[in-house]
């Protein structure tokens, strides 16, 4: 099985992250789909930003939660970056208005690490079932406790577990969770003998993160790991292409 390549925030490395330009390059540079993070606003809208709060992206300060869309929608999230001056931060129904009629898949990152949002999976499988991503969505998480909540309300639910640690087994741990795939940090994976043979076997995702170097690219695709998300979509896919 070829390893497929999820951009990380969108094509982050050229573009300001999690924006509609970020995510449209990615696809431009040969990404197979996209990695993004969302929270909830004020007014409950489920909107792809990656902090908690306002302030590294954006010209506001603050946290996302005490702004309604409206008001976020007012915000310049270029993040400093020339030519992208006036880019918003858009919502997840607009990433899935954009590609619905595709094949591209997406990677919802749920930040409930530090804050709690209520009712945040309900809105997501609304939203899933409103642009018929069934089969193309994958939520992943660092908090655990937010996946197992989503796979209580649809036991079928892809979900990832986040984690940076080097785990005992995570294999037959994301096995006894339910969990689809795992989604260790990189170097996570030379210090897991036979992580992902063994994942493999038991036929759990391994989509690594976040892979800017194409030694490590060559390397992560030779182990046969299912994903690598990246920054840089187009040096992936330039490393990848040569297996």
């Amino acid at each position: 099985m070829d390893t497929r390549i999820l951009a990380h925030r969108g094509a982050s490395a050229y573009a300001p992250e999690n924006t509609i330009p970020a995510f449209e390059m990615a696809f431009e540079y040969g990404a197979d789909g996209i990695e993004l993070d969302v929270h909830l606003s004020k007014d409950g809208e489920v909107v792809i930003i990656h902090d908690e709060r306002l302030d590294r992206t954006t010209n506001a300060h603050g946290f996302v939660r005490d702004f309604t869309l409206e008001e976020l929608r007012g915000f310049d999230a270029c993040n400093g970056m020339e030519g992208f001056g006036g880019v918003t931060i858009p919502t997840l129904r607009e990433l899935y208005e954009f590609i619905k009629d595709t094949d591209k898949t997406v990677n919802v990152e749920i930040k409930t690490d530090i804050i709690d949002y209520p009712g945040i999976g309900k809105k997501l499988f609304e939203l899933e079932d409103e642009y018929n991503m069934k089969g193309r969505v994958l939520y992943s998480s660092f908090n655990h406790y937010t996946l197992f909540d989503l796979l209580a309300q649809r036991p079928d639910t892809p979900i990832g577990f986040l984690y940076i640690c080097a785990m005992l087994k995570p294999w037959t741990y994301a096995r006894s969770m339910g969990a689809k795939a795992l989604h260790p940090h990189y170097i996570t994976i030379s210090k897991t003998p036979n992580m992902v043979a063994e994942c493999n076997l038991m036929e759990i995702a391994t989509n690594v993160w976040t892979v800017d170097d194409s030694a490590w690219m060559e390397r992560l695709s030779g182990l046969g790991v299912t994903g690598i998300i990246t920054n840089k979509p187009d040096l992936a896919s330039t490393v990848l292409s040569r297996r």
